[in-house]
């Protein structure tokens, strides 16, 4: 006797044939109980077989012949559900219909109902919205079936199931059991042709033999209710990028059509791929969904690697019929990033800069030994490569800016953060102490003649201490050990957790002598008979502030800490000097009145992110506002929501191999600050890209080809197919796909 059930994830089909076998196993039978499922979602349709005999049972296919069938599912009946079952056979259904209604629509069988779903609520069996009708529905199936409440009872009890019984009672007592009527059965359908090739008439081929039969008729797409869909998901680099590069665009690329493709990708974003690569902190990384599991996909190793190894321009001109004018004032990242996507867009761009070379504070205000000069210079070449012109040494005024407003279509102001914060130093100290910018800039601008010359600030013996906590801060640290200080100290008012620099960079720091002074804060400077000092006074540290940064409480406990050399670096503010007197700026555009111009700030100078790549995605979204402004139709540049991103819960990562980052090559620690040569070498190949997850997008990996039972997905051009005439809408290849490129949807 074969038994066939039809069913959906989450209502106990498969455990519901174990019960059947096992009230006749305790009748001294053989048999058999099995599922045809894997991980489906819950509520997608599933199939559960047993078999009865009175001997051994080698049968180990499918039940394409039941003599009874269960549906646990009245949504599921229909004629391919039906189909195969026996003339006579108990066509047992979990419904509210009577049986003259299931027989009149299904003639030829025994038609049972019952209301399992009710029934099981009643007793507590599963959830209000997932009910488990499985034990209830055997009640209902040994009644027909004419077996003794005993055997069932017995059953239920060896299989712990006694809590249950009193369902099954129920549907025992209330089965509803009409007639067979006589008219013909439904044709066999789901044996028609069989997947190994058995003719009509039932004769079995050799195994040697090839048959090729016609494609199966029983179409199981018609049980589905909801079917599979590929999609493209956010990425949590990608949204964690302030550039908005397509972080795992650009590494998929990399893996499979090699550098220049990369590079093309990160061209529509950024036009720094290789300053980024050494100086961004990195958003993405600190995002990524492998980083618990055995560390993140050093992104920036990659992006560095990209733009060393691309050869010729990566961004060209776009034709347009209607070309602006723009002047774009300032050339550090933000302004050179405008000036990028503007040109690549097809119009022409002007980049004023006061100082005589390109870079802003990319070059004045970043050591060579984290950004080579021969770096930077070569990218600001490809952007100027797009056409865009360069004029340098000229510091502009108020009625110049106006006169640029009047000259050019558009007006971007990218010109940082100008005004330095400082102490009141009194002007007996001012020789030996100094800002750090400026210190840095200094050194910046000459020790390509002289390495070890700092303006004669920083001498060979001296001790340097540094005022701050950012990178800047840090930056003057390592410049000044390398200027031939035989000692720095860095002194900020909070603990290192909450130090703004980048943790890499502090790290090289300590380990190339750079000492530390926590919760301290300068309150004054002292030169007298005993030596020059400043004066460090010990913080507490309060409640967090709107930030989650402890705020820092200066106490009155002071202390002398004797030094040669101070050097501030206590952060940096906006200077709008620059704009004409009747002009303010408000938010992103410049206001005359109540009266908006076409003239943007981008940057700093309009949003004090502080980093180079929010400066680059800045620049980038304030050309296309700008665009905007001029009637251009252009898709404003916008990050996307993190919240959308893909969460790792949702990676599969037992799906991937164990691989820590790969390490990169950099000099010895004592071998550092003996010359500006560039510390970290970066990676030795590419190798680091295949550590990435690609999450939310499909790598053609074929994990849901393999997991698929009804085997309807099957490659194509670009990616995958699916036939949903056979697709049952398990959701397996969903559940599977490691990287939650797939989805369910309404079908």
């Amino acid at each position: 006797m074969e038994i066939r059930l039809h069913g959906r994830g989450g209502q106990g089909g498969v455990t519901c044939a174990k019960i059947l076998a096992e009230i006749y196993a305790r009748m001294g039978k053989a048999v058999q109980a099995f599922g045809d499922y894997a991980g489906e979602r819950s509520g997608a349709p599933i199939r559960a077989y047993a078999r009865v005999d009175d001997g051994e049972i080698t049968n180990r296919n499918k039940v394409y012949e039941p003599d009874h069938l269960l549906v646990l599912d009245p949504t599921l009946l229909g004629p391919l559900v039906v189909g195969g079952l026996k003339p006579g056979g108990i066509l047992l259904v979990n419904t509210e219909d009577s049986p003259e209604q299931i027989g009149a629509r299904f003639p030829g069988f025994l038609p049972v109902t019952v209301d399992a779903t009710a029934i099981a609520r009643r007793h507590g069996i599963g959830t209000r919205s997932v009910v488990i009708v499985n034990t209830t529905l055997a009640g209902a199936f040994a009644r027909a079936a004419d077996v003794p409440f005993e055997q069932l009872e017995a059953a239920y009890e060896g299989l712990g199931l006694g809590g249950n019984l009193g369902a099954a009672r129920e549907a025992w007592e209330q089965a509803r059991i009409g007639v067979v009527d006589g008219a013909e059965a439904p044709a066999a359908d789901a044996v028609a042709a069989s997947p190994w090739g058995a003719t009509a008439a039932g004769a079995v081929p050799d195994l040697v033999d090839q048959r090729v039969g016609p494609s199966p008729t029983l179409k199981t797409g018609a049980w589905r209710s909801q079917a599979p869909q590929y999609r493209e998901r956010l990425a949590p680099c990608n949204a964690s990028c302030p550039a908005g590069n397509d972080v795992v665009g650009f590494v998929q690329a990399l893996l499979t059509e090699g550098p220049g493709a990369a590079a093309a990708i990160l061209a529509r974003t950024t036009p720094l791929p290789g300053v980024c690569g050494r100086v961004c902190p990195g958003f993405c990384m600190a995002g990524c969904n492998r980083a618990g599991w055995d560390g993140a996909v050093d992104v920036r190793g990659l992006e560095r690697w990209v733009a060393s190894e691309a050869t010729g321009p990566q961004s060209l001109k776009a034709p347009v019929e209607n070309p602006r004018r723009f002047a774009v004032i300032g050339s550090g990242p933000a302004g050179l990033s405008a000036a990028h996507h503007l040109a690549r867009r097809g119009h022409s761009v002007v980049l004023m800069e006061g100082e005589d070379e390109l870079g802003g504070v990319l070059r004045t205000g970043i050591p060579e030994y984290r950004l080579p000069r021969d770096v930077l210079s070569a990218e600001i070449d490809q952007i100027l490569a797009l056409g865009v012109e360069a004029r340098t040494g000229v510091f502009l005024g108020p009625e110049q800016v106006r006169d640029l407003a009047l000259d050019f279509d558009g007006l971007i102001l990218a010109t940082g953060l100008q005004r330095l914060r400082a102490l009141n130093v009194d002007p007996m100290h001012s020789p030996w102490v100094d800002l750090a910018l400026r210190f840095l800039g200094v050194v910046n601008n000459l020790h390509s003649q002289s390495p070890t010359d700092s303006g004669n600030f920083v001498r060979t013996g001296m001790h340097v201490v540094v005022l701050g906590g950012g990178n800047t801060a840090i930056d003057c640290a390592r410049t000044a050990l390398r200027c031939g200080a035989d000692r720095v100290t860095v002194a900020y008012r909070r603990d290192r957790e909450a130090m703004p620099a980048i943790d890499e960079e502090v790290q090289e720091a300590i380990d190339e002598g750079v000492q530390f002074r926590f919760l301290s804060a300068p309150a004054g400077f002292v030169q007298d008979d005993a030596g020059r000092a400043v004066l460090l006074a010990e913080v507490e540290l309060g409640a967090p502030d709107e930030g989650g940064r402890r705020s820092p409480n200066v106490t009155d406990r002071v202390e002398r800490f004797a030094c040669d050399r101070v050097l501030l670096a206590l952060g940096q503010s906006p200077d709008t000097s620059l704009l004409p007197f009747d002009w303010s700026l408000r938010g992103e555009q410049v206001f005359h009145g109540p009266e908006p111009l076409p003239v943007f700030a981008c940057g700093d100078v309009a949003t004090r992110e502080g980093t180079v790549v929010h400066a680059i995605g800045d620049g980038h979204r304030v050309a296309t506002l700008a665009l905007q402004a001029l009637g251009e139709d252009v898709e404003v540049f916008e990050r996307p929501p993190l919240t959308d991103a893909v969460p790792a819960t949702r990676i599969h990562h037992s799906h991937f191999e164990t691989r820590p980052p790969t390490l990169h090559n950099e000099l010895e620690a004592l071998a550092r600050v003996e010359s500006f040569d560039e510390v970290n070498r970066g990676l030795p190949d590419a190798g680091e890209a295949w550590r990435c997850f690609s999450c939310g997008s499909c790598t053609m990996c074929d994990t849901c080809l393999v997991y698929c039972p009804e085997g309807v997905v099957r490659r194509q051009a670009g990616g995958y197919g699916l036939d949903l005439d056979y697709c049952k809408g398990c959701g397996i290849c969903v559940t599977e796909c490691p990287r939650d490129a797939m989805e369910m949807v309404s079908s």
